[in-house]
């Protein structure tokens, strides 16, 4: 098998000059008419990681590999296949490809939460490919939360300083219409040295410096929500009390807004517990009471996880919900 060394440095690297370069040196050997599908399935799957370093170089290795497909009707498709170092690599498809691309240029904080982005031509026009995909693309970002798009404005990205977006982590719903007043009281906000739970949730060292932060959320002036929060003392160097007696906006915007840090998603695990006598004193209930223990991992870009959060719901006016689809 001939191998082949490629370098490239381009200002841009772009989707369809990228594949017309590789159709190209995938075609070099014996069977210059054909393009190895297999060849072409890998590079498609790696290519992505090599579009947003504009103006970087990168450099590629592979070998020329037979053109003849393996099939049922061929009596040398088991020497081909055998012929492949390990099983062909899958390839996500084009939209998907443009998704990761614009999911980086979000991650680097080319367009920061509440910026408007490019139109989908612009960015059609940037990435070389058709208006439609990166109307796809666009589409699973805003099923994800990730951008919001504005009738005749734009798509703009999601943040969290926007009223339906604050309680798009919190699930926990009055039983009645009546208009609920949120409002949060610091119980104690420090920084402690991370246990071996708060790290492996976090992905930190054991040991390591973590913030803190004990609260108790009211709804219209009454307690219903005990919550203990952890965060990577790194990210959130500076969090203080003060500044979160002073911030009245949701938690999560000051995250964003202060500490370039943007939730994207959450796992939780949900529990019924009884009250503890402490938990019990501050919620204002009998000990043993009903409670509902919400556990919180939260993510940032790159699934990197930036929150371990311990919530106990007081439900006896309120319920947690949830929507599937």
């Amino acid at each position: 098998m001939q191998s082949i060394l490629v370098i490239v440095n381009w200002p841009e690297v772009r989707v369809a000059s990228a594949l017309r370069l590789f159709r190209l040196l995938a075609s070099v050997g014996p069977r210059k008419a054909h393009v190895n599908q297999y060849l072409m399935s890998y590079i498609r799957h790696i290519i992505e990681s090599f579009l947003l370093d504009a103006g970087s170089g990168f450099v590629v290795k592979f070998g020329v590999m037979s053109s003849i497909l393996p099939n049922s009707n061929n009596g040398d498709a088991q020497g081909v296949g055998s012929g492949v170092a390990g099983p062909a690599p899958t390839f996500s498809p084009l939209y998907q490809q443009i998704k990761a691309l614009i999911m980086q240029r979000l991650e680097a904080g080319e367009w920061k939460p509440g910026e408007l982005i490019p139109s989908e031509v612009e960015l059609g026009g940037r990435f070389k490919v058709s208006q439609g995909t990166v109307r796809k693309a666009i589409d699973e970002l805003a099923a994800e939360n990730l951008v919001v798009r504005r009738q005749g404005k734009g798509t703009f990205v999601a943040t969290h300083h926007e009223t339906q977006a604050q309680f798009r982590f919190l699930r926990l719903m009055a039983d009645s219409d009546e208009p609920q007043r949120p409002e949060n009281k610091i119980i104690e906000v420090k920084r402690v040295r991370a246990s071996a739970e708060v790290a492996r949730q976090l992905d930190v060292k054991s040991g390591d410096s973590v913030i803190f932060i004990r609260r108790v959320k009211y709804f219209n002036g009454t307690p219903i929500i005990l919550e203990e929060i952890w965060l990577p003392g790194v990210i959130f160097k500076g969090l203080t009390a003060e500044r979160l007696v002073e911030y009245k906006g949701p938690l999560y915007g000051l995250f964003e807004s202060e500490f370039g840090t943007r939730m994207i998603r959450a796992e939780e695990r949900i529990r019924a517990v009884g009250a503890d006598p402490e938990s019990a004193e501050i919620l204002g209930v009998p000990p043993n009471t009903p409670l509902l223990s919400v556990e919180r991992a939260s993510f940032t870009y790159g699934d990197k996880p930036v929150e371990m959060r311990r919530g106990l719901y007081l439900t006896t006016n309120h319920h947690y919900q949830s929507e599937l689809s």
